[in-house]
């Protein structure tokens, strides 16, 4: 008798353990579905999330869809182009968002910080903050704060390198076209040479506008015989078509670097917007603080990626720079139509040209904007094709759940 009651004891045990293992393995089993379904449905969020950005335009209190021009914070956020459909994004939408690459500057004279996508000497977008859309009102327009965070990246699809083989006697610059890392042969280059003349009170340019192709190769190697100097400052931009897929690419020397001309997004408005022109000595405080003379010109793009030279307001065209003294530079751009501010300056007998993209797009200028997605055990991932201002970029969002994910075992 007492044998089988010992009998049925272990058996109890047993029954016990085994029930104590399944019911742990179910549970387990049961959390990493949880998860799983989580994780997916993170996924279709960001899908959704993505085409939303994409395919809204955003609206104003108003409900104007104009927002990206307008200077005013939206009532409802998206990067669509107002004028177009489909994934076709605004250049200036994108050029209002605080961008997550450059440290703010701070610009002493107006008070200012300013949101900053620098790539490079002479190649430079600084929109004022107070314009600029922030990550977290980004959040909550689209109404997701709390709930989740997200890094969306708009990066060019095409790659145009521009470097420079000879100095002078002639110039030689090599152009070469890639995308995805594949070189593209064929291409179609079209260009535009700005050669800067440092001889009298102001900074003088000329333009040379042309066409090539990059044939059987992914390069094509242009000549000009005007630059005899290898000191001579230049600028050089490049559009390349490919199958109907635009990038671009540029190159600048100049004779001065300790010293230049810096352009600040003043304010933008219905028709058009500001940009000061500061002296860099006002941001860095490096060099002397000579007064410096410039000479400023407005390159609009075609829809053929044709360049155009269109007129600034003669009052305002050259200028001084001074340190501290008297109004601040500024210009006025009549127009919304995507473009290239090309500043020429002058300091003593050195000089140089800078360049800032009127509309992000005109110099293919990237967009990091939100969290760092680094600091989150889980991501999803989703990417699309898009053109912005006829240039091909590839949009790609990171999200993740500020709710985090567990297993309880």
């Amino acid at each position: 008798m007492a044998g089988a009651t010992i009998d049925h004891l272990v058996a109890l045990t047993v029954l016990l353990a085994a029930l104590l293992v399944f019911i742990g393995l179910f549970n387990q089993t049961i959390q990493t579905a949880i998860i799983y379904q989580q994780r997916a449905g993170l996924a279709t969020e960001t899908s959704d999330l993505l085409d939303s950005m994409m395919l809204s335009t955003g609206f104003l209190p108003n409900g104007s869809s104009n927002w990206g021009t307008s200077g005013l914070t939206p009532s409802g956020f998206g990067l669509q182009d107002p004028e177009f459909t489909q994934y076709a994004l605004s250049p200036f939408s994108l050029m209002r968002l605080q961008s997550s690459i450059g440290q703010p500057v701070y610009y002493s004279r107006t008070g200012l910080y300013y949101s900053n996508i620098t790539m490079g000497f002479g190649d430079f977008l600084l929109v004022p903050s107070t314009e600029a859309i922030n990550y977290s009102t980004a959040t909550r327009l689209l109404g997701i704060n709390g709930s989740y965070g997200f890094q969306l990246s708009i990066m060019p699809l095409i790659a145009v390198s521009v470097s420079e083989k000879q100095a002078a006697s002639p110039l030689e610059i090599a152009v070469n076209v890639t995308g995805a890392g594949l070189p593209l042969t064929n291409a179609t280059v079209s260009y535009g040479f700005l050669r800067v003349n440092l001889t009298g009170s102001y900074p003088s340019y000329a333009i040379t506008y042309g066409l090539a192709y990059t044939g059987s190769t992914d390069s094509v190697l242009l000549t000009f015989p005007q630059v005899t100097n290898a000191t001579i400052p230049y600028s050089f931009i490049a559009y390349a078509s490919f199958c109907g897929l635009v990038g671009v690419g540029y190159h600048q020397r100049e004779s001065s670097q300790s010293q230049y001309v810096i352009p600040f997004v003043g304010s933008l408005t219905t028709t058009g917007g500001t940009v000061y022109i500061a002296n860099s000595y006002n941001v860095h405080n490096n060099g002397s603080p000579a007064p410096i003379a410039y000479n400023a010109t407005f390159i609009l793009i075609a829809q053929d990626s044709a360049m155009r030279q269109m007129p600034l307001n003669a009052a305002q065209q050259t200028g001084i720079v001074n340190y501290t003294q008297g109004k601040i530079a500024n210009l006025t751009i009549p127009t919304y139509n995507p473009g290239i501010l090309v500043i020429t300056y002058k300091v003593g007998a050195q000089g140089g040209v800078v360049l800032m993209p009127w509309g992000l797009s005109s110099l293919a200028f990237p967009v990091i904007f939100g969290g760092n997605p680094l600091a989150n055990d889980w991501v999803a991932t989703d990417i699309r094709q898009v053109v912005v201002g006829g240039v091909a970029y590839q949009a790609k969002l990171e999200m993740w759940s500020l709710q985090g994910y567990g297993v309880i075992g």
